[in-house]
């Protein structure tokens, strides 16, 4: 299996918005392997000039982690071309079959490289957000397995963050909604991500650490979905709100 190869067929699969065959389809191959073939991928992105801007975390509800037979989240890289501005157009010809979550975002104020407890948070945090992330496998049919969709950078494709709030003390027990219009299409509790989405900065500390991702000051982080994600029509205005921290949104074209 040549990684570099399949890392490259990736990033082309996401800047020409073409769909690809599974690489489990062809392959087997481990998850070490599959964050390899991810960093590979990021590496093509940074050679054109994109910047390194934080992590994401993926298999954020413990029910996710069951139904997919897993024991650990998963994570992937973002990069300032993936992040787009508050109330910005989302053009769908970008995208093969994009979906929507809402999500939590935190913002690094000091650099992380060891994992951290809970205590440690307000040390290391500075402020959180409502985002949405826009994800997009590369995969045909939006079907890939484990290792697929980790070489895949998660799905990640794009993200929309809202104004940054200071860190309240508590996340828990906040509704999060996520509306096409004034629709509301998913809405649940922010305990969906790890219970707490607070845990998602400790794990992400602890994943960095593992996999030698630097992560610093001014980075953010995407906690994870607190709901299902949502495929994306034209035309709509789509909307992440999070009780006592605010909204944000982006309108698709």
């Amino acid at each position: 299996m040549n990684k570099s190869k399949i890392a490259k067929s990736l990033d082309h699969a996401a800047f020409n918005a073409k769909a690809i065959d599974q690489i489990s389809n062809q392959f087997d191959f481990a998850e070490d392997e599959a964050y390899e073939i991810q960093k590979l991928t990021i590496e093509e992105r940074l050679a054109r000039g994109e910047k390194f801007v934080g992590l994401k975390l993926g298999f954020t509800s413990y029910a996710k982690m069951e139904q997919m037979g897993v024991h650990d989240m998963i994570w992937g890289r973002l990069t300032d071309s993936m992040w787009l501005k508050n109330g910005e157009t989302l053009f769908l010809n970008q995208f093969i079959h994009p979906r929507a979550e809402p999500e939590i975002a935190f913002l690094l104020k000091k650099d992380l490289n060891h994992e951290i407890s809970l205590e440690e948070i307000p040390e290391y945090i500075s402020a959180c957000a409502p985002a949405i992330e826009i994800i997009d496998s590369r995969f045909a049919n939006f079907k890939f397995s484990l290792e697929d969709v980790i070489a895949d950078n998660c799905s990640s494709s794009s993200f929309v963050i809202g104004a940054w709030q200071p860190l309240p003390e508590l996340l828990t027990n906040r509704t999060v909604v996520l509306l096409f219009d004034k629709e509301i299409k998913e809405e649940d509790s922010s305990n969906a991500i790890l219970n707490n989405p607070l845990l998602s900065i400790c794990n992400a500390s602890r994943l960095a650490e593992k996999y030698n991702q630097p992560f610093l000051a001014g980075n953010i982080l995407l906690a994870g979905a607190a709901t299902s994600a949502v495929f994306i029509e034209s035309g709509k205005k789509i909307t992440a709100k999070v009780n006592g921290i605010g909204s944000c949104s982006i309108h698709a074209k």
